[in-house]
C-alpha cells in the first residue's frame, strides 16, 4: 500500500513538474520576444486609423502626457493634447489626411521598456504625394508600447 501512495505521489509530482515547465516555457517564450511585433501592431493601428480619418485613434498610439514631444521642421511639440491640435490643425478632414503608409520599419530595442524606431512615411493625397522619414521612441507601459518622442521630416524636393 505504501508503494502505491509513493508511486501516486511521483506520478503526481511528474505530472505537475511537466504543467510548470509548460508554463514556465510559455512565459520565458514571452519574455525573449522582442518589441518589434507589438510596436509594429501600434503602428499598423495608426496606419488603419489615419486611413479612415480618425485622428482619435491615431493618437492612441502616443504616450498621453504632457511630457511627449514631437519635433519637425517646424519646430518642437510638448505634450498630448498639443500634439493632438497640431494634427488636427494640419490635417483638418479626410481629403488633406490622405493615404498614410510607412515602410522600411526598423526596431532596435533600447533595453526591456524602451525602442527606437526608424522608418519612411508617404502620404498621398488627391492634389499631392509627401514623404519622408521618421524616428519614434517607444516606452512600454501597463497599458502597452507607446510613442514618448516622434521625430518626422520631410524629404527634400527634387529639383
Amino acid at each position: 500500500m505504501k508503494l502505491r501512495w509513493l508511486l501516486l505521489g511521483l506520478a503526481g509530482l511528474g505530472i505537475g513538474a511537466l504543467g510548470l515547465a509548460w508554463l514556465e516555457s510559455g512565459l520565458a517564450a514571452r519574455a525573449e520576444e522582442s518589441p518589434r511585433a507589438a510596436i509594429v501592431a501600434v503602428l499598423d493601428e495608426q496606419q488603419s486609423a489615419w486611413n479612415q480619418g480618425d485622428v482619435d485613434t491615431f493618437m492612441k498610439g502616443y504616450w498621453n502626457s504632457p511630457e511627449v514631444t514631437f519635433a519637425a521642421s517646424s519646430g518642437i511639440t510638448r505634450g498630448w493634447q498639443p500634439v493632438m491640435e497640431r494634427y488636427r490643425k494640419n490635417y483638418p478632414d479626410q481629403k488633406a489626411m490622405g493615404h498614410l503608409d510607412f515602410s522600411e520599419v526598423q526596431v532596435r530595442a533600447l533595453g526591456k521598456d524602451a525602442a527606437l524606431v526608424l522608418g519612411r512615411w508617404h502620404l498621398k493625397r488627391e492634389t499631392d504625394e509627401l514623404g519622408g522619414v521618421f524616428t519614434l521612441v517607444f516606452q512600454s507601459f501597463p497599458e502597452g508600447w507607446k510613442i514618448i518622442h516622434d521625430h518626422t521630416s520631410l524629404d527634400a524636393k527634387k529639383p
